[in-house]
């Protein structure tokens, strides 16, 4: 895999554009197998949580990876049914075996959206994150944490992808130096099998999960496939040599399901 493409944020921080995903992967040598694999592969960002209860697995995998801590960006993520975001995040490092995060973020405003903000940035500030953002938070939302604190969030992850291109969250997040990023951007899966996706990707010789990927790329959006295989992982990987015509970015925009909203989620799980 050619050297990643990166984005800066609005900290200064360079995050690469695309990550691993883990997401119920389950603690253990499966978790543990996909960070290694993905690292091997050249992927430089891996994406955890707190809530996910694999953030061992992922350190594990680290170690085993020997690629340099300095080389590779980590996000973990506040779980906000806990109380003290910096009390947590001493667990996550721990877990992790890293004396700190690149990205750790609030992963959904339960219980509303700014109470946990002061521990963020507390938690950035004792040195355990160099950034600090929220996660699956509205347009309103990010105001209100905002207007809260002294640090404006430096990522808004959301469920992103031609199927959920939520174009005010990305203009207003866009506006406010925020970055969006794009988590499911394959829909666990469900998105691959689209007519017009499948169309392109015949087309143009590629995967479907690699023309999805591309069209968040081409945006400049930070990206988290998520696969436990191998070969899948290493199919993933393989989107920095081509590109999506405008007609084929804009048959794909045409797919979106949200209206184009501001909101982060069509329905709350919390």
């Amino acid at each position: 895999m050619p050297e990643q493409p990166t984005r800066t944020l609005n900290d200064g921080n360079k995050i690469p554009l695309l990550g691993l995903g883990v997401w119920q992967v389950p603690n253990g040598r499966e978790c543990v197998d996909a960070v290694r694999w993905a690292l091997e592969l050249g992927y430089r960002h891996i994406d955890t949580a707190q809530a996910y209860g694999n953030e061992e697995s992922v350190g594990q995998a680290l170690r085993a990876s020997g690629v340099p801590r300095e080389d590779i960006f980590i996000t973990t993520k506040f779980f906000p049914r806990r109380r003290d975001p910096v009390a947590e995040a001493e667990q996550s490092l721990r877990r992790l075996g890293v004396e700190q995060v690149d990205l750790y973020i609030i992963h959904w405003p339960q219980g509303g959206p700014s109470w946990a903000w002061a521990g963020m940035e507390r938690a950035r500030e004792l040195g355990y994150s160099t950034s600090v953002g929220v996660s699956n938070f509205s347009v309103e939302e990010l105001d209100q944490v905002t207007v809260a604190g002294s640090v404006v969030p430096a990522v808004d992850q959301v469920q992103f992808s031609p199927f959920e291109f939520r174009r005010g969250l990305l203009e207003e997040c866009e506006r406010r130096g925020v970055a969006l990023e794009a988590y499911s951007p394959l829909g666990t899966g469900g998105h691959l099998g689209h007519a017009t996706v499948r169309e392109i990707a015949e087309r143009l010789g590629r995967t479907p999960a690699q023309v999805l990927i591309r069209w968040c790329l081409e945006r400049g959006i930070p990206v988290l496939p998520k696969s436990t295989h191998r070969e899948r992982i290493e199919e993933n990987g393989q989107v920095f040599d081509f590109a999506l015509s405008e007609e084929d970015l804009a048959a794909l925009d045409a797919l979106d399901r949200t209206g184009g909203t501001e909101a982060a989620r069509e329905r709350k799980w919390w």
